[in-house]
């Protein structure tokens, strides 16, 4: 039983199918096995949704393993119900059903497909092969005029003529339909904000679900699944617009749906997503530092990894000791590093936070032009874009004049490779749009508040604390340096002074020299990172 539009559910569709079923049960003596009635309610057998993912596509592998018995009788309306695929793949299905043994009936014609009968009536393998090519034509020209109607509501809507609905794609679960307008589900919603709120603040997704289900939210009300996450944060719906495919075109309907984020908020959701804005952390206490891609060994250059040991032994307050916190380069592990040796993360932990708590030293981070990198990193990228363009037109133009020898295969690989650059700098451009976005939306004032505030959680090791922390570090540094045993290094025993370097997105870079308990002893400004 198949119909592909889920509104004939409500129809006779079903009641029309089943009747057919059981009539034809009836005048044949055969019992209708209804425990396994195959219901493909709003799957199209035209795209084949019925067989990649619906009840055809179970019966079929049923088949091919051989646990549809042979003598079995499969019962179908018509063979339009069973595909409207191309023809030659049509009848393919229906020999595979036929060959394992298993007779089927169209209903509505009274046709009886099986080895046997095909082969005393060649003539019906013909007639199955007339119907199938005519239920392919028809649904083939009925899609090509949904989607022409489609495209020119679309059209309409971008061109502001058109303001009615458009049944095609799917809409976003925190909507509803009351008399012809969309309206937001207050639940779904809260639900949404909540779960975009701790994916910014670097949840993962695995941890998000679960403090949405703590809360009683549901993204969908069909059970957590954490591919919802990565679903909701590329939603342009989040902005209001509807996003339509339609055959090669692409569709962006602004003000199809009520929105939940400004502009400004994707922006900053989308900075987060890249990757670049946000990281997820890992364990029940999140290193700040480390987990970046940011903070690296000031002696060989290798990142800095953070790893807790001894996690059972804690303190009077429960916290993990400071000397079970450790720091060290990857290079540790081998040797490639000629400092070698681990150190508590500890004092550069809380040199870091005092530093950036206060606005005088936010102020000589921030004091540089936060956009003279993005800019700079955009004009190349332009540049570079125009001059890739250049070359794919001349070698199209080479390809369309070499017409008597076919074009050579170098000229179509080097066509690829500068289609392949095009859209990796298209890329870059796009992520350097963001990140001018996000420079022009930061405020100093307030800034060394939202530090402060996060003191005393980051030093009480408290997961939420830690993991807004690790955001601030990601938005505020491109660069960190460390040096476990200061510029100079001192010799292990003699525990001296560590130093650290903050560069600044912008560019500009502070040294700060702390103990080994994490008192800031100087910082001052240095126009490079030392190495």
């Amino acid at each position: 039983m198949r119909f592909s539009d889920p509104r004939q559910a409500s129809g006779h569709s079903s009641e029309r199918q089943a009747a057919y079923a059981a009539k034809w049960a009836t005048e044949n003596g055969l019992r209708l096995d209804e425990s396994l009635s195959l219901r493909d309610e709003g799957l199209s057998a035209y795209h084949q949704r019925h067989v990649k993912s619906g009840a055809l596509g179970v019966f079929l592998a049923a088949v091919e393993e051989g646990r549809i018995p042979q003598g079995s009788v499969l019962v179908v309306e018509g063979l339009d119900r069973l595909s409207r695929a191309e023809p030659i793949q049509a009848q393919a299905q229906l020999a595979q059903i036929v060959n394992a043994g298993i007779t089927v009936v169209t209903a509505s014609d009274g046709k009886v497909y099986s080895r046997e009968r095909l082969k005393a009536n060649p003539m019906d393998l013909v007639y199955s092969l007339l119907v199938m090519i005519r239920a392919h034509e028809e649904s083939d020209t009925k899609s090509k005029r949904v989607l022409a109607s489609i495209r020119r509501q679309c059209e309409g809507w971008m061109a502001g003529t058109f303001r009615g609905l458009i049944r095609n794609g799917k809409d976003p679960v925190w909507t509803r339909l009351v008399n012809g307008q969309w309206e937001l589900i207050p639940e779904r919603v809260a639900a949404v904000r909540e779960g975009l709120r701790l994916y910014l603040n670097g949840y993962g997704a695995t941890k998000i679900i679960e403090r949405l289900t703590e809360q009683e939210l549901s993204l969908t009300g069909r059970g957590p699944q954490a591919l919802q996450i990565y679903r909701l944060v590329n939603q342009r719906a989040l902005l209001g617009e509807k996003e339509l495919t339609i055959g090669q075109e692409k569709f962006q309907l602004p003000g199809y749906y009520p929105a939940l984020l400004t502009q400004a908020e994707w922006d900053i959701l989308q900075l987060a997503n890249s990757g670049r804005g946000r990281r997820k952390a890992k364990g029940p206490v999140p290193h700040i530092l480390t987990g970046l891609g940011i903070t690296v060994c000031g002696y060989c250059g290798r990142a800095m990894v953070g790893q807790n040991i001894g996690t059972r032994n804690r303190d009077a307050q429960g916290r993990i000791q400071d000397g079970h916190r450790r720091l060290h380069c990857t290079s540790y592990s081998h040797g490639g590093c000629h400092v070698s040796g681990s150190i508590s993360v500890a004092p550069f932990e809380r040199g870091l936070m005092a530093y950036c708590s206060d606005i005088v030293n936010l102020q000589a981070l921030y004091g540089a032009d936060r956009s003279a990198g993005p800019m700079a990193t955009m004009a190349k990228a332009r540049k570079q874009h125009a001059e890739v363009t250049i070359k794919l037109e001349r070698l199209t133009d080479a390809m369309l004049e070499t017409t008597e020898e076919g074009i050579p295969l170098t000229f179509a690989k080097r066509a690829r490779e500068l289609e392949t650059e095009l859209q990796r700098l298209d890329a870059t451009i796009q992520q350097t749009e963001r990140d001018l976005a996000a420079t022009a939306r930061t405020d100093i004032r307030g800034a060394d508040a939202a530090w402060k505030e996060l003191v005393d959680g980051v030093e009480a090791q408290d997961y939420d604390a830690r993991l807004r922390t690790r955001q601030l570090v990601a938005d505020t540094f491109e660069r960190i340096v460390i040096y476990q045993r200061g510029v100079r290094p001192t010799p292990v025993e003699d525990k001296g002074p560590v130093d650290m370097v903050l560069v600044a997105k912008g560019g500009t870079a502070r040294m700060l020299r702390m103990d080994r308990k994490g008192q800031l002893i100087t910082s001052e400004s240095l126009t490079e990172p030392l190495n």
